[in-house]
């Protein structure tokens, strides 16, 4: 379903006509602190074309750098939490 199928759809019904849908009222989620970086516009502009060829995001695209120099080391902080962490090394 596409969301202008959703949205025409929801314009002649309500949520509330279906008995098995239930509130979610757990919710649990980290959020993961980031500091933003100032980069020459020219600088960006081929590490986005980079990461554009290779299907990437210029952020997975420099972290994967940073793995490969060995300035940083990717880890889980444990097996039941996959949030990746980064250690410098």
């Amino acid at each position: 379903m596409t969301i202008t199928e959703a949205s025409e759809y929801f314009d002649g019904h309500d949520i509330f006509e279906f008995e098995d849908i239930k509130e979610i009222t757990d919710i649990k989620f980290k959020l993961q602190k980031k500091k933003y970086i100032g980069l020459d516009m020219g600088l960006f502009k081929k590490i986005q074309n980079k990461a554009k060829k290779l299907h990437k995001s210029e952020d997975a695209l420099i972290q994967e750098w940073l793995v490969e120099k060995g300035v940083i080391k990717i880890v889980a902080k444990s097996a039941t939490d996959p949030t990746k962490h980064y250690v410098l090394l």
